[in-house]
């Protein structure tokens, strides 16, 4: 299929567009086992969040309260019997890679401050109307479902589309061009027809003045 023919005139592929890594292999499912066990997990995540009544805090302090007490049992086990302690890796966070979270988080916190003072003093108005309708479909999503409901939710969207998209890339991108293009022809046609009948009261409106 031609450029021409597709979405937006796009000449790369749906991967390359995903950046072509580990995570577009994941979401275009070229890795289907690494895919299948984060819907899995996800999954079972929701539904141990949905139908047992924890919180995210409780579960953490939960799983961590575990953990640590399997973790204690064990090496004092180990000691009494000579057996070997758990095998836990050196726990420690260097420098480098603190320094590099602050640089990562600080960058993009300056953007998001920067992208706020341009709406503020109303020097953007593209990026004010697509953050308010952004905002408000949150804001719509939002009182129709659970945080949960709607993260996972959206990991099988994001999982799920762009790879059903990528299989049957030709035959959807034939069907939105067609139906854009029709919809094209009808705007044309109403905005023509308004402005003549505007054109026209303009007209009548002169010749009686």
């Amino acid at each position: 299929m031609d450029s021409s023919d597709k979405l937006f005139n796009r000449q790369r592929s749906l991967h390359q567009i995903l950046g072509g890594s580990f995570v577009a292999d994941v979401v275009l499912w070229r890795r289907k086992d690494v895919t299948v066990g984060i819907l899995v997990v996800t999954l079972f995540a929701w539904v141990v969040f949905e139908r047992s009544g924890y919180t995210l805090l409780s579960l953490v302090s939960s799983v961590f309260f575990l953990l640590f007490a399997i973790l204690f049992l064990w090496s004092k086990s180990a000691a009494i019997l000579n057996r070997p302690a758990p095998p836990l890796p050196h726990l420690y966070l260097s420098e480098e890679m603190v320094n590099e979270a602050a640089y990562f988080i600080r960058n993009h916190i300056n953007m998001i401050l920067s992208v706020s003072e341009d709406i503020a003093l109303g020097k953007d108005t593209n990026t004010y109307v697509k953050v308010s309708a952004g905002l408000m479909l949150v804001s719509v999503v939002g009182g129709l479902t659970d945080f949960l409901t709607l993260g996972y939710t959206s990991l099988v969207i994001v999982l799920t589309v762009p790879a059903l998209y990528e299989k049957y890339e030709d035959q959807v991108d034939a069907y939105v061009l067609m139906a854009y293009r029709k919809l094209w022809l009808l705007y044309r046609k109403f905005d023509a027809v308004c402005v003549n009948k505007v054109s026209r009261l303009s007209l009548e409106k002169k010749k009686l003045s």
